[in-house]
């Protein structure tokens, strides 16, 4: 594999890119290339494989949009009803965004593209494929039953992409992607961009990519100085009031909140609702238009707060995000990373502001090690029902059992007489009844009762 690890700071107009893209690309208002984009597209150009490896926020999407927009566009490269260029992505959101680059970038090309992805009808969908298409983005599981149903010929593909490659293994489609793969040409160029490198991508780039040239870009472990990060140590259930407290006084103006599962995004913006803060939640469990519309709204600036799981948010490209809000502390501390890789952009600054309670020291204390510096601690500013507390080793599971219970019994205990001499003994039998025998037996006890 051959590695490019320096970093260029290349203008799109020295990147041999065609006039057309160019003036899109200006017409956006970009001049300058970021690092990922200026060391993929010679590569892609070339017609080389490309493994890159950069965070969110970098602009991996135009790192291969502009370059695959070029090939298909030259002289001599003829349409066909065939799509000849396949992106694969883990979510819908992220489709679209991929979609719209597209446009955006090869606006003044006679090229056609389509997403495909479930959750929607998919007759226009297949509609746009019988008119034909140049390109084709999609989401591995709706492709896959297009593909069933021989609704999608992927036999012309020349050009082969799998965008946050990451995401899509976490979300268990490595064996729907080998399926795909299996029914495209042999022949084509592979592209391959992940957020992060972890082994299962690696071995995955080894069986699809040839001699791929690989674009690393910042090390996963690295954060941005333009990111100020806190960490408040609160109890799981005072979560909720703290969040309110701190998008009221910071402000929050636009702030990402992330969560670890589906119905913990509910339940934050339910908690935010009921004290009067604009909010909603984006994830899996929503349907295609709710999350659209919660995505437009949080972009201008209607809803202040946007909750969403890690895997939403891979479709969420907005800028100017204030603040980033880690209400349950990853177990993955990339992620984290990644996470607050949402603010701070564009040489903006932001902040990260991270939740930890008791069960979640460990995962900040890996986080840590894998930034190699500590977190500052902030001081929580609510009452004494959500004081910080002080990290310890966690205690074995049956005193952690019985813990809570014995915190609510100080005073019941104090009130208690003193226990007698014979405290140990059995409690002394009625004078005037004597201690009935206890049958050892159901049927003994039975005759008992009768």
């Amino acid at each position: 594999m051959a590695l490019f690890n320096k970093r260029y700071s290349v203008q799109f107009s020295d990147l041999k890119l065609s006039s057309p893209i160019l003036d899109a690309v200006r017409a956006e208002g970009y001049t300058l290339a970021t690092p990922i984009q200026a060391q993929a597209i010679p590569m892609v150009l070339a017609g080389r494989d490309v493994l890159g490896c950069a965070q969110t926020g970098t602009g991996k999407t135009a790192a291969f949009a502009m370059p695959i927009l070029h090939r298909l566009s030259a002289p001599g490269s003829a349409a066909a009803r065939r799509p000849r260029c396949l992106v694969l992505c883990p979510t819908r959101e992220l489709a679209s965004q991929i979609a719209a680059a597209f446009s955006a970038y090869g606006k003044s090309l006679k090229l056609r593209h389509t997403t495909i992805f479930g959750g929607v009808n998919q007759r226009p969908q297949v509609d746009a494929l019988r008119r034909g298409v140049d390109i084709v983005v999609a989401t591995p599981g709706r492709l896959m039953d297009l593909m069933e149903q021989h609704c999608v010929d992927l036999t012309g593909i020349e050009t082969l992409v799998l965008d946050e490659a990451d995401r899509m293994l976490d979300m268990g489609f490595i064996q729907p992607i080998r399926h795909i793969v299996a029914k495209l040409p042999s022949s084509r160029q592979t592209l391959l961009f992940s957020a992060t490198m972890p082994p299962e991508i690696r071995r995955l780039a080894d069986s699809l990519l040839r001699n791929p040239a690989v674009v690393h870009i910042a090390p996963v472990s690295a954060t941005t100085a333009m990111i100020d990060e806190t960490v408040y140590r609160v109890e799981r259930h005072d979560k909720p009031a703290l969040l309110a407290h701190l998008v009221r006084s910071l402000p929050m103006y636009r702030t990402l909140v992330f969560t670890r599962t589906k119905h913990g995004a509910d339940r934050v913006v339910r908690h935010l609702q009921t004290r009067g803060i604009r909010a909603e939640a984006i994830h899996g469990n929503k349907s295609q238009n709710g999350r659209q519309r919660a995505l437009a709204n949080f972009a201008a600036d209607k809803v202040p707060v946007l909750v969403a799981t890690d895997i939403a948010s891979r479709g969420i490209d907005v800028d100017g995000i204030t603040h980033v809000v880690n209400y349950d502390l990853t177990h993955e501390p990339e992620t984290y990373v990644h996470r607050i890789g949402r603010t701070g952009r564009a040489g903006a600054t932001g902040s990260a502001v991270s939740f930890c309670d008791r069960e979640e020291v460990s995962n900040l204390r890996a986080i840590e090690r894998l930034i190699r510096r500590p977190i500052p601690s902030a001081v929580n500013p609510l009452p004494s029902t959500a004081k910080e507390f002080t990290p310890r080793p966690p205690a074995h599971r049956s005193e952690e059992h019985h813990r809570p219970h014995r915190a609510h019994q100080p005073a019941r205990e104090l009130s208690r007489p003193p226990r007698p001499a014979h405290a140990n003994s059995h409690p002394p039998r009625h004078p005037h009844k004597p201690a009935a025998r206890r049958p050892s037996h159901p049927l003994a006890r039975h005759r008992q009762h009768q």
